[in-house]
């Protein structure tokens, strides 16, 4: 379950008008907000490194290497890889998740509701021969370039339909041998859309909440917390409130801490 915008933001504002503290407008907890999300959302994969290392409980809602992947499952995609010819970019990255239906772009000045494409992920091929074509998807193994160029000379594996390789740079794939040249298809991640308060304006020039042309925070319940405390901080920044940045950091560092103890 997502976390609503219009609650975060009410939290915030009363947090920080109980002492007559400060205002943020919509434009400036946009920003904020969309930069807190983004920064949870980036934590995830070193959080994610770091259990990977340490033995996992087998209770039910106590894996935090399984609680963490739940997190970040949001924002799997999958596409299509389409071929482009060229000798070194066969394949371009994905132009629409599949999953969904909604266009990926490569770039943030798109709107807030673009799919920001982020992490490559799995690619696969169907073009595997006997004995090793089945129904599934062929994983395709990603070679660094030394790797990748020096692969065709090796005695011990050449490339093949059943054993292909990828060269992943400048946002295309090559991949070998080139007598694959179709069924390329490419796990991904993507970055959260961004966080927006809407609002229209009431007869006495205050902000009325929009909740059509709002857009929620993308990350899980479970986090609310956490957003509102680190939104806290950029806005004691923002309003130049020590106090503010002083209690909202001293949180952030505690959950922290019990995150990773």
């Amino acid at each position: 379950m997502a976390i609503n915008v219009d609650n975060v933001y009410k939290t915030v504002l009363l947090i920080l008008n109980q002492e007559q503290r400060g205002y943020i407008t919509p434009d400036e907890f946009n920003k904020t907000a969309t930069q807190v999300q983004l920064d949870i959302f980036e934590g995830y994969f070193d959080d994610l490194n770091q259990q990977l290392r340490v033995p996992q409980a087998d209770f039910d809602y106590s894996n935090r290497q399984i609680d963490i992947d739940d997190k970040i499952s949001t924002f799997k995609c999958i596409g299509t890889c389409a071929y482009t010819g060229a000798a070194d970019a066969r394949f371009s990255l994905p132009t629409v998740d599949l999953l969904t239906g909604n266009t990926v772009v490569y770039n943030d000045s798109v709107g807030t509701n673009q799919f920001s494409f982020y992490r490559l992920g799995t690619v696969t091929s169907n073009d595997a021969q006997p004995p090793i074509a089945t129904q599934f998807p062929n994983e395709i193994e990603r070679l660094q370039r030394i790797e990748f160029y020096n692969i065709d000379k090796s005695d011990l594996t050449v490339p093949s339909s059943n054993y292909p390789v990828y060269l992943y740079e400048s946002g295309k794939l090559s991949i070998k041998p080139t007598s694959i040249q179709t069924n390329v298809k490419t796990s991904f991640l993507r970055k959260p859309v961004n966080v927006n308060w809407a609002f229209t304006v009431g007869g006495l020039g205050q902000y009325i909440y929009d909740s059509v042309n709002s857009v929620n925070f993308e990350l899980q319940s479970s986090e609310q917390v956490s957003v509102i405390t680190k939104i806290l901080l950029y806005s004691g920044i923002i309003i130049q409130d020590p106090t503010i940045i002083q209690v909202a950091s001293q949180q952030i560092q505690q959950e922290e801490q019990n995150a990773k103890s």
